[in-house]
């Protein structure tokens, strides 16, 4: 065993400046370290810093001439174990993360880096070992695999509340001889049901990518692709906002399909999203759609104030936005704006 050097266990091979200098560091710094020396028989330890002792909760003396094993306990995975064998036979640097055991039995997750350390002639004379509590990280993890895991359930379970929604509006038309009022009311649910298909694995967050929900939406009405164009970052909003977004971009589409941009062949649609300040100088979201080249425009089309048009008006309001629609010669031009607190 090696002799205690003022708070640390340490190598008598420290000394003179030298080991003031590395006293000194050991001290400050908040990362465990110790050293073992793999000459003595089950390489016990041979130094251990004030960290190591506040991380184990063991004191010096009851560190100092034992392995470092007796940090393991009955869930300290063998398989990380065994990479610390390898490292210590071959003499060679590794990075693991395993359980470990404190003083009083409370467990956490280590991440330890080892290594060898050579004399000036080359010959192993230590293997160093920095400890670092990464629990937090892991209880992070943990909840967030949680997250994801029940993110992925409310994905299923509402697939399967729009496909309900939709055999009862289905039966309900029939029954009532009205076919084709279920179909427009099944195009809106299920346009509703594209803008949170593809976001829901990312619901844990608490906000759902903006481009994500946009380009679900709208994929059916440019099957081939290059008709719709996007322009737009990884802005985030709240799922709330992400139903206004998807029931406006179906309506202004079918609006195109009917009389605009998209109604022939030549016709292309821009669509961006971004953080603004609107008329009224609120910081908010605003999703812009610009309709160019398609048939002449002198006005909005006898059906633009339709059902579909009030519904997104109404939803709109209940979340404080609003739809601006603008018919100029070359096409629509449209905003819709939400306060930006709904933004991030």
């Amino acid at each position: 065993m090696m002799e205690n050097t003022g708070p640390f266990a340490g190598p008598d091979a420290f000394s003179g400046a030298t080991g003031l200098l590395f006293e000194q560091a050991m001290a400050q710094t908040r990362m465990a370290v110790c050293l073992t020396d793999p000459r003595q028989k089950d390489d016990p330890i041979v130094f251990c810093n004030r960290a190591f002792e506040n991380l184990t909760g063991y004191g010096s003396d009851e560190i100092i001439g034992r392995n470092c094993r007796f940090l393991q306990g009955p869930h300290t995975d063998q398989k990380q174990v065994s990479k610390i064998r390898e490292a210590l036979k071959n003499q060679s640097v590794a990075v693991v993360e395993l359980l470990n055991y404190r003083k009083d039995g409370s467990s956490f997750w280590n991440a330890l880096h080892l290594g060898p350390i050579y004399d000036e002639n080359g010959e192993l004379k230590y293997f160093f070992g920095s400890q670092w509590d990464v629990s937090e990280i892991h209880l992070a993890q943990a909840e967030e695999r949680n997250a994801k895991a029940m993110a992925r359930e409310v994905s299923h379970r509402l697939k399967n509340v729009f496909a309900v929604i939709g055999a009862i509006v289905n039966i309900t038309g029939r029954s009532m001889d009205a076919p084709e009022v279920s179909r427009k009311i099944n195009q809106r649910v299920q346009a509703l049901g594209r803008s949170y298909e593809p976001t829901l694995d990312d619901a844990f967050l608490g906000t759902i990518e903006v481009g994500q929900a946009v380009r679900a939406v709208l994929a059916p009405y440019d099957p081939e692709g290059g008709r719709i164009i996007y322009l737009g970052n990884g802005l985030r909003t709240e799922p709330n906002a992400i139903s206004a977004i998807g029931l406006t971009l179906h309506e202004l589409a079918t609006n195109s399909i009917k009389y605009g941009a998209l109604s022939n062949d030549t016709g292309t649609v821009e669509v961006e999203w971004r953080q603004d300040n609107d008329r009224h100088h609120r910081g908010s979201l605003v999703v812009c759609w610009r309709e160019r080249g398609g048939p002449p425009v002198d006005g909005a089309p006898d059906e633009d104030n339709g059902t579909g048009f009030r519904i997104v008006d109404t939803l709109l309001d209940h979340l404080d936005g609003t739809l601006e629609r603008k018919w100029e010669a070359e096409g629509l031009q449209a905003e819709i704006h939400f306060p930006i607190g709904r933004a991030g």
